[in-house]
């Protein structure tokens, strides 16, 4: 009788720990998300919007030369609609935009100007989505979750030698740490897409850690949990009222996005070397067909597949 009990005692035990690991973890990682004041006041529009941005500071991320303090140069667009596929859209920071109270620039200069809130007003302004959760992705703990993860296999068949991003590379696939991860989605010089392939080469790299980090041989290592969150959200400024439930369904939408039924790409664009006056070369969005563009995105009316890309 008294084996039993201690055998029950056990189980009850190993039940517990069982369970109580898992709540223990979300209110611990809950606890480490950074929040900023991001979001407007817009009327929401159907479905759900995420608005992803990845910044740092030169010098940072394994990025150097000589402009000084933050700035974004990822901005993506995760819309999952009420109905139909779900699309991860990459938003070149050069697009010509009209910032609110500041005029036409480059998508980026809202951040440099206003930082989250103005970028957000700014997207919002231009698709006419309302962004329901603003991410903020710092490059340095981007190549921190890289590491965590013991390294990403990344595939490109350009040859680079670039001295702003320090990056070597040979046409094929390679396995790299977190540095070189970085270094290889920033560059840009050397590759004649400039923009949008550095978009292609961000999708991938995202790609490629949603998977590795969906392992499910992650769940017999507790400590490689830990490890991987910890990185994950040390690397994440999110707007108020997001929280890691929220950041779970993103990270599902995202797999979705880049699943077979999702879509990737970007906008229509018209021309790479848009020239308004006054801030120099700038990348176009199609007139004729970006408003049915984000109407059809809204709506969940896009086929599967990639959309946008390189002008024709």
């Amino acid at each position: 009788m008294r084996r039993r009990r201690v055998v029950g005692l056990t189980l009850v035990a190993v039940l517990v720990l069982l369970l109580a690991w898992p709540v223990g973890l979300l209110i611990w990682a809950n606890g480490k998300i950074n929040h900023i004041p991001a979001l407007s006041d817009a009327a929401n529009t159907p479905g759900t919007t995420y608005l992803l941005a990845g910044s740092d500071a030169r010098g940072s991320g394994g990025v150097y030369d000589e402009t000084a303090g933050a700035r974004t140069d990822t901005i993506m667009l995760l819309h999952k609609p009420d109905s139909g596929p779900t699309a991860l859209i990459s938003l070149p920071r050069d697009t010509f935009v009209e910032i609110p109270g500041h005029g036409g620039n480059k998508l980026n200069a809202a951040f440099s100007i206003g930082g989250a809130p103005l970028l957000v007003q700014t997207v919002e302004q231009l698709t006419g989505l309302t962004i329901d959760h603003y991410v903020e992705v710092g490059f340095g703990g981007v190549g921190d979750v890289v590491d965590a993860v013991g390294g990403v296999q990344l595939c490109s068949d350009l040859t680079v030698t670039n001295d702003k991003s320090n990056l070597e590379w040979t046409p094929g696939c390679h396995e790299v740490d977190g540095q070189t991860a970085i270094a290889f989605v920033r560059m840009r010089y050397s590759d004649p897409k400039g923009d949008i392939g550095r978009a292609e080469r961000q999708r991938q790299l995202i790609s490629v850690l949603s998977h590795d980090v969906a392992d499910p041989g992650l769940l017999l290592h507790p400590g490689r949990q830990v490890s991987l969150l910890d990185a994950g959200l040390g690397a994440l400024t999110v707007s108020d009222g997001t929280g890691i439930i929220d950041l779970a369904r993103l990270g599902l939408a995202f797999r979705a996005a880049n699943g077979p039924d999702g879509i990737t790409g970007t906008p229509p664009i018209s021309n790479l070397n848009f020239r308004p006056g006054g801030i120099g070369s700038a990348v176009q969005l199609d007139p004729a067909t970006i408003d049915q563009f984000w109407a059809d995105l809204r709506d969940g009316n896009l086929p599967p597949g990639v959309v946008g890309g390189m002008p024709s």
